[in-house]
């Protein structure tokens, strides 16, 4: 019989020890400005008059720049009963505290910033300079991108929100110059009894991929998806409860064949790093049905039909070979009420939590998927990648949190 085990103590361990207890953290006030989105591409805003009254509920000041919210159909008088200041000008809005806007901030809005001053915006970083990095470093700016901002769960909530919007959009678009209302080809996209259905084919298997299936199926057309990824594919179907779609690896002669007899291609792949990878050739293009519609949401990364070429919402499509092209970037914005109540709908916890915990030096340290989003604490850089790729310094943020 072997012998009971006793637990050993030190002279110092048995002593009467301190009682540790929690540190109550303070709750801060926040001072949030919302300036008008200057990029005329621009039409949404980050946060809807419903998510302001409750910021304002809760202690906190937001400062919105008149006419912000009118792309978005918001009026100053939505945000003033709900609790907004109203300013006139960009530059008394970025004497707030904290900035939060969609699009980065330009020269001149970085020319209004302060030391200290907290950004949270998108950071679009194809489109960024060393200037544009520079300038905020000199300003002392932490800067958070909410396009990298994570969820609990490892999810980035504001691109898989974008991407939900934008693969439903696609095939609203893509039915829009169908139509004769847009000097289409007089079809209805889906089909009715008794008339064959459009036939559309989707390229990449992500968000936008599916939630394009799942609209385009939907409309009742006949829908074939292409993806490199057998898992993306396989999970497609599943999201999808395995309605009748057709699925299938990226072949060239499997997709020219497709592409041939369809009357609607959603470009739909998302690159992970770099340029988005063109699939679909000049000459496949060329080999599809006149009228037919193309919708390159991957224009943002570049584009994945060689003919892509980027238009704008003033200009949306061209046509080359008779094909319509639709190569806008940020089709959210086409939506721009619906895509603000989404973003609203992610910004406005993450700012409640911020005052919650005691402001975003607090917030940084306790939430590490919040810290995916900061490229710039207090001046310094902290995402490796941009160090290295504009040759600037920058150091591991968890060395500079004070």
């Amino acid at each position: 019989m072997s012998k009971p085990e006793f637990l050993s103590f030190s002279s110092s361990e048995l002593m009467p020890q301190e009682e540790v207890l929690e540190v109550k953290r303070s709750r801060q006030q926040l001072q949030i400005g919302i300036p008008v989105e200057t990029c005329l591409q621009e039409k949404r805003i980050p946060l809807t008059p419903d998510a302001v009254q409750l910021l304002v509920e809760h202690g906190h000041e937001v400062i919105l720049q008149s006419e912000a919210g009118n792309n978005a159909h918001y009026s100053d008088q939505d945000y003033s009963e709900a609790g907004a200041k109203i300013v006139y000008s960009a530059k008394e809005v970025f004497e707030a505290e904290m900035i939060v806007k969609i699009e980065p901030p330009s020269e001149e809005e970085i020319e209004y910033m302060k030391s200290g001053q907290t950004l949270i915006s998108a950071l679009q970083l194809k489109t960024r300079r060393k200037k544009y990095f520079k300038a905020l470093m000199k300003k002392g700016v932490t800067a958070l991108s909410f396009e990298n901002i994570e969820d609990e769960d490892g999810i980035v909530p504001v691109v898989r929100s974008m991407s939900e919007i934008a693969g439903n959009t696609s095939i609203l678009i893509a039915g829009e110059y169908l139509s004769n209302a847009n000097d289409g080809k007089g079809f209805m996209l889906g089909g009715v009894s008794g008339v064959p259905p459009t036939e559309v084919v989707i390229i990449g298997a992500g968000t936008v991929g599916t939630y394009a299936a799942r609209t385009a199926l939907g409309l009742g057309a006949s829908v074939k998806v292409f993806d490199k990824s057998l898992t993306k594919l396989r999970r497609l179907q599943a999201q999808l409860n395995n309605l009748p779609i057709y699925t299938c690896v990226i072949q060239p002669k499997i997709l020219e064949k497709a592409l041939k007899r369809c009357d609607v291609a959603i470009g739909a792949i998302r690159a992970n790093n770099g340029r988005t990878p063109c699939v679909v050739t000049e000459d496949m293009v060329r080999n599809m049905k006149a009228g037919s519609v193309i919708v390159d949401v991957s224009i943002d990364q570049g584009g994945c039909f060689e003919t892509s070429d980027l238009t704008s919402h003033d200009k949306p499509v061209y046509r080359k070979y008779d094909i319509v092209h639709y190569c806008v970037p940020n089709i959210a914005s086409r939506v721009s009420r619906t895509a603000s109540f989404s973003l609203s709908n992610i910004m406005a916890p993450v700012l409640l939590s911020i005052g919650e915990v005691g402001g975003i030096n607090e917030m940084l340290h306790l939430h590490r998927h919040v810290r995916k989003g900061l490229y710039l604490y207090k001046g310094n850089l902290t995402q490796k990648s941009i160090g290295e790729w504009f040759d600037l310094p920058y150091a591991e943020p968890d060395l500079l949190f004070d």
